[in-house]
């Protein structure tokens, strides 16, 4: 799926890149600050392709700029969790019907190794980065003009909270999580729109409930103190 933001090949972009990673990894827990002149020493670059970089992130859903004060690894308050993830109920399904009709054998097949792996047991981090492959996969035939750039967006911003939920996940959720994903592809190769969405919400649904009663995740204020 394209990224929100075009990449160009600048300095801006490749030091954005690195911290996205970093920032999906955990490396940057929500909230933190993230000062302009420690990134510019760690990357050897003058502040002005700092600044692009966290313009890049901004607009990913993954930093949050306030103006004359600085920047901050974006946090959700658990209302915001709760709206994100019942806008994502919405979209997703929705896009996940337009990518269906253009999803090739090899990528079904891809979706199928992704969702056997993550049944097969993985550390936190590696389910992770194979949960965010399975579902932007599945997007990525789409065509749209805004749809599938907002959806990754509120991924990002969610992505932090994901990882709270899974390291949450006692036996009988992990069962059902992993049946989800088999169901889903099995819809998806079926061309069957109607029972893929059905199952791609209640997915979604499951982790926007279970984060619901953990409220100790969640930010009390915004970055700046607000």
């Amino acid at each position: 799926m394209p990224s929100a933001t075009n990449r160009d090949g600048s300095a801006g972009s490749r030091i954005a890149d690195s911290l996205r990673e970093a920032i999906l990894h955990g490396a940057y827990p929500p909230g933190t600050r993230i000062l302009q002149e420690d990134i510019a020493q760690e990357f050897g670059a003058s502040r002005l392709p700092v600044r692009e970089a966290l313009r890049i992130l901004e607009s990913d859903g993954l930093v949050t700029l306030v103006a004359n004060t600085g920047a901050w690894v974006a946090e959700l308050s658990l209302e915001q969790c709760q709206e994100v993830y019942q806008i994502r109920e919405r979209l997703e399904p929705l896009l996940l019907r337009y990518s269906m009709p253009n999803l090739n054998t090899a990528t079904l097949d891809r979706l199928a190794s992704l969702a056997d792996q993550m049944q097969d047991g993985t550390d936190v981090e590696t389910f992770l980065d194979l949960d965010r492959e399975f579902h932007l996969l599945s997007y990525s035939a789409a065509t749209t003009a805004t749809l599938g750039e907002t959806v990754e967006k509120l991924w990002n911003s969610t992505h932090h909270y994901r990882r709270a939920f899974t390291l949450l996940l006692g036996a009988d959720a992990n069962r059902t999580m992993h049946y989800e994903h088999q169901l889903l592809v099995a819809a998806l190769r079926r061309k069957d729109p109607e029972d893929a969405e059905r199952v791609l919400l209640s997915h979604i649904r499951r982790t926007r409930l279970e984060l619901l009663g953990h409220p100790e995740l969640f930010a009390a204020h915004a970055p700046n103190g607000e």
